[in-house]
């Protein structure tokens, strides 16, 4: 094989290894803006690439819908404490996420904040939440 195919090979396989993970990766999904959430947790799935988190929202009218919170890695999640222990269904949470653009009730979580109220960043890049008073910040 002369060298101009080598580097084609290589070329072509390169992309096609990268275009997957970029296209995974990809929040195009969501908004850049945050919504805030306040509700029962129903399920916690501790998974790589992604966890996930269920939760039971009650809007003012007493509906009741069902989010899916799209959230980092199990390791990331670890090294921040959480593990199946830290959550669990039943447990009041509050959280802010990014929503899909399609208006589905699913989100990118970026921070939640548990029964031990300290706010975790879930979203894995270690920012901190503003202190604008949804959060029980102490």
């Amino acid at each position: 094989m002369d060298m101009m195919a080598k580097l084609t090979l290589v070329t072509t396989s390169a992309l096609a290894l990268a275009l997957p993970t970029w296209a995974h990766h990809s929040h195009g999904n969501y908004e850049n803006e945050f919504v805030d959430l306040e509700g029962v947790v129903t399920e916690v799935h501790l998974l790589n690439p992604h966890s996930w988190v269920f939760m039971e929202v009650t809007d003012d009218t007493g509906q009741k819908t069902m989010w899916g919170l799209e959230a980092s890695a199990r390791g990331v999640l670890e090294r921040i404490g959480v593990t199946y222990d830290y959550i669990g269904p039943g447990e009041a949470i509050k959280v802010r996420c990014n929503p899909l653009r399609n208006g589905s009730p699913e989100c990118l979580l970026g921070f939640l904040q548990g029964r031990d109220r300290i706010v975790k960043d879930w979203d894995g890049s270690g920012a901190r939440p503003v202190d604008d008073g949804f959060f029980d910040l102490e």
